[in-house]
């Protein structure tokens, strides 16, 4: 099973810079799937990794692919399915490949981050407007961290957080903060050791200035970690896998709960299928460091390789994707899932995809006060890009 590059949905801010934790939706009846929008490549943009965000009526996103310069794009996709490419990265300096969600301010001015280019080729923060004018905020140099996979999250100053999968002291990755006057700093080098290493998934933020995260290796097994920061920069592990059936290598974000739980989704573990790796878990981590397993995934039809996070809507229900299975489409190993998972551990798929609609769900999904989710695929959705097709947008009602 292979892995395609990470990518974690952060917080989507709407109408200031705010940090936030996960906010319960109403979950919606009556289900129906529907492909909003299918890239073409090329121009047009391919390949999206991340989420979208909304901003009144029109959806925005990242492609890792496609643009002008095929080296990725910022889009912006209308209610009436109208896409357009509101930004073209062309590499270099300029920074390549982003694969992050979003965030904007309340000027609608967009973040994130791109994985390649600037000025030392290990990655930027970047700012683009409403217009279309892209700011570089950050040009990251490898010891301060390297290839940020997610995006940032932002607090009331308008500082940004976020992590970078390598570069740092250690090599191992990076929390990092930029303060509004766009000066970068380290909040935690990983060592690659108990500590964990290569934070993929961004930040969640919780109570007194404290992050939560997660890191896809490093732990006292190396199969990863459930993290938190303190607001005086101090890092300890909430959690450290031990890759059997608790879940191995998280690779997205997490939400939490009111109580203050973690949830979150691993790749792999969970059980003995997938080649004996297991197929991945959506877990939950008490304030305390106890985490249990919600659900072991089996392969085949119940979906395989959790590479997004979770949404949870107000009844307690968690809702996520699958890379890979639902199906034999796609290769034979299944062209991915959407999930929902209920509270007494009930395990519903909502939609399995057959590539013509979308192939590979890298991304968190996001919702709307209706219960509507909306999603991306990597792949799929036509046979452009080499005929693996360059991804959608999609729409989900349970």
């Amino acid at each position: 099973m292979s892995v395609i590059r990470s990518v974690a949905r952060t917080s989507m801010v709407s109408g200031g810079l705010i940090l936030a934790l996960a906010v319960p939706f109403q979950s919606a009846q009556a289900g129906k799937f529907q492909v909003l929008y299918a890239f073409q490549g090329g121009s047009d943009a391919a390949n999206p990794f991340g989420a979208v965000i909304r901003n009144g009526g029109i959806r925005y996103g990242t492609t890792y692919y496609g643009g002008t310069n095929n080296d990725g794009a910022v889009f912006q996709l209308a209610n009436d399915g109208t896409e357009s490419v509101l930004y073209s990265f062309a590499g270099g300096t300029d920074g390549a490949n982003p694969q992050t969600d979003l965030i904007k301010d309340s000027g609608g001015n967009l973040y994130g981050t791109t994985n390649a280019g600037g000025a030392k080729t290990c990655g930027t923060v970047f700012k683009v407007t409403p217009q279309g004018t892209k700011t570089t905020v950050v040009s990251f140099t490898c010891t301060d961290g390297a290839y940020p996979d997610a995006g940032v999250i932002a607090d009331k100053e308008g500082n940004l957080f976020g992590t970078t999968y390598g570069g740092g002291a250690g090599n191992s990755g990076t929390v990092y903060k930029v303060t509004a006057d766009g000066t970068e700093s380290v909040v935690h080098d990983f060592s690659g050791g108990t500590d964990g290493a290569y934070p993929y998934g961004g930040l969640l933020a919780g109570k007194k200035g404290v992050l939560f995260g997660t890191t896809y290796g490093g732990g006292t097994a190396g199969v990863g970690t459930v993290f938190e920061v303190t607001a005086k920069e101090k890092e300890s592990v909430l959690y450290a896998f031990k890759g059997g059936s608790d879940g191995a290598y998280p690779f997205a974000n997490l939400i939490a709960d009111s109580a203050g739980n973690l949830y979150g989704t691993t790749y792999y573990g969970g059980g003995t299928g997938c080649s004996g790796s297991g197929c991945g878990t959506v877990f939950k981590v008490a304030p305390g460091g106890t985490e249990t397993v919600l659900h072991a995934f089996a392969g085949g039809n119940d979906g395989m390789g959790l590479q997004a996070g979770l949404v949870m809507d107000a009844r307690g229900n968690l809702y996520g994707t699958t890379l890979y299975g639902g199906g034999s489409g796609c290769g034979g190993v299944g062209c991915g899932t959407v999930f929902k998972l209920a509270p007494d551990g009930t395990k519903t798929t909502l939609h399995a995809f057959s590539g013509s609609d979308g192939y590979g769900p890298a991304a968190n999904m996001i919702a709307d006060k209706k219960g509507n989710l909306y999603g991306t695929t990597f792949n799929g959705g036509g046979t452009g890009c080499g005929g693996d097709g360059c991804g959608v947008v999609f729409k989900l009602k349970e």
